[in-house]
Formats: structure tokens, sequence, C-alpha cells
């Protein structure tokens, strides 16, 4: 497990070698689980203030890798999924002004709207189950078209389909939730009775 010393070497970034400052160290020995779990060396993070400060210094360059990057060094890291969960939710108002709040497993708070869009793979299990899609949540940008998310964890979700209304997405029937006058899609219907579906935004995200 890495010492307090190490916590103050490598950050997260998703620049490219170019972009930093820095040393480029290669291959870090970090693995972030499907869960949440960050390793090093295969062995477990357990102290949450360094977690929260590795987690400060992950980017994603435009390939989509993940990098723990800071002024004097950066390096890659394995990603199993998305690097962050949302472990719980918030939500005040309703309809097209209700307000999602996500907490993620490194005590980030994150609204979802225009700025943090809700995405769900829906060709996905959301788990072993095979129970709906799989949330995601924009935590913030990477340094190209591929954000940084927190995957909305199993609890979460079905939080999420209990707010979830009727709504179309590129013309396609769908449950969605609202949040700060957008409409984000969670999952496909199979089919809708007339105007039943019509609350929700095409041009959605």
């Amino acid at each position: 497990m890495p010492s307090q010393g190490a916590a103050q070497g490598p950050g997260a970034s998703t620049g490219t070698a170019g972009a930093t400052s820095g040393t480029t160290c290669g291959a870090l020995p970090f693995l972030i689980r499907r869960d949440g779990t960050w390793l090093y060396r295969g062995s477990p993070i357990t102290r949450k203030p360094m977690i929260c400060l590795f987690a400060g210094t992950l980017r994603r360059d435009a390939a989509g890798v993940f990098r723990l990057q800071t002024p004097v060094e950066s390096g890659t890291i394995e990603v199993e999924d998305a690097p962050f969960v949302a472990v719980s939710l918030e939500w005040c108002g309703c309809g097209r002004e209700q307000v999602l709040s996500f907490r993620t497993n490194v005590d980030q708070v994150i609204c979802a709207g225009p700025e943090h869009p809700i995405r769900a793979d829906w060709d996905r299990p959301c788990d072993e189950d095979g129970t709906g899609a799989v949330p995601y949540v924009e935590v913030r940008p990477g340094d190209g078209d591929l954000p940084i998310e927190a995957r909305v964890s199993r609890p979460v979700y079905y939080e999420l389909a209990a707010l979830a209304v009727p709504g179309h997405h590129c013309g396609v029937p769908c449950l969605g939730v609202w949040s700060r006058n957008v409409f984000f899609p969670l999952g496909r219907l199979s089919s809708c009775r007339d105007g039943e579906c019509c609350d929700g935004d095409d041009d959605a995200p």
C-alpha cells in the first residue's frame, strides 16, 4: 500500500505526455475496481483521505485512458469500469424542476443537469441479475470528448427507477428522470399508451 509520501507522488491526468510538465512514469500499479475499490500493487487502499487525494488528480485523455497526474509526475492506471461510484441520491422538487443530487464514494456531490448528464448504457445489464441499464453520471470533463464518470450503484439505480416517468429519446419510448430541466432516459419501454410518453424530451442527451 502506498505511504503518505507516495500519495504526494503520481496524480490523475487525462492529458498527453506533452501536456504535462513533470516526469511521465508509464503504467502505475493502481487498479480501480468496478465497485470503486482502489488497489495499489494488488492490495486495497483503506484510507479514504488517501483515496480522495488520488481521486483529485485523476484525468482521462482523449483516447479514454485514465492517468494520475501531479505537477511533478504522471502515469496511467487501470480502471475496470468508471473510476467513481454514486453511492447515494437526494432529490427535491418535481417534474422539470426536479434536482437530483448524487454523492460519490469520495464524498463529491454532483447535481445532474446540463453540465453533469446522466448516461444510461441500454445494452448492458445493471448488475449480475440483468436488471435494467447501467446508468452513469458525469463527474467532470476529460481532456477529450470522454468524461470522467461515476457508475450509479445498484441501490441508487432502484431509487432512480422509482422516480422515472415515461418519455421519448430519439423517437424511442423510454423511462427517464428529470433534473434541472433536462430529461435523462434510463431504459427502453416496450410500448406506450397514447399520450403516456409525451413528457420526455427528444433532444435529451
